[in-house]
């Protein structure tokens, strides 16, 4: 009887323990960047460019009550002449925010209407200055007169 009440014992906390463990781990996230968009617009003697990337897995510091985070990032192009053009916008963004899980980051610049029509590739280069984990996304846009 006293054997079986140990055992019932043991059994119930091993069962707490194990409950405790599996409910407190947290799941890491991979620093990645996400859902990638750009469009061309014509304002008439230039193209405008935007284009976005949403970004997860950064490293959050605490500050106070929030948390924040700091990313750096770069957008090259190449275009449909194979011709590449590196940081043809470079940026950074610090964000502070009760929660934060994710990031959109925005780019925008103009390219020369004389510009080849076509496809074009943008790479948004992403760095968590936090880490200094990189990641990188593509997204594609074309020019059409």
């Amino acid at each position: 009887m006293v054997r079986k009440l140990f055992m019932n014992k043991t059994l119930y906390i091993l069962l707490i323990i194990l409950l405790t463990i599996s409910c407190s781990k947290k799941e890491e996230v991979k620093f990645e960047a996400f859902s990638p968009e750009a469009f061309a617009y014509d304002i008439g003697d230039s193209w405008e460019i935007n284009a976005t990337v949403n970004v997860k897995g950064f490293v959050k510091k605490e500050v106070g009550e929030e948390l924040s985070a700091s990313l750096e990032f770069a957008v090259d192009m190449i275009g449909p002449d194979s011709l590449k053009v590196t940081n043809i916008f470079r940026d950074s963004k610090e964000v502070t925010s009760s929660e934060l899980i994710d990031v959109q980051l925005e780019a925008q610049f103009e390219l020369d209407y004389n510009s080849p029509e076509g496809l074009y590739i943008i790479t948004f280069n992403v760095t968590d200055t936090n880490s200094g984990e990189v990641t990188s996304a593509e997204a594609e846009f074309e020019l059409k007169k």
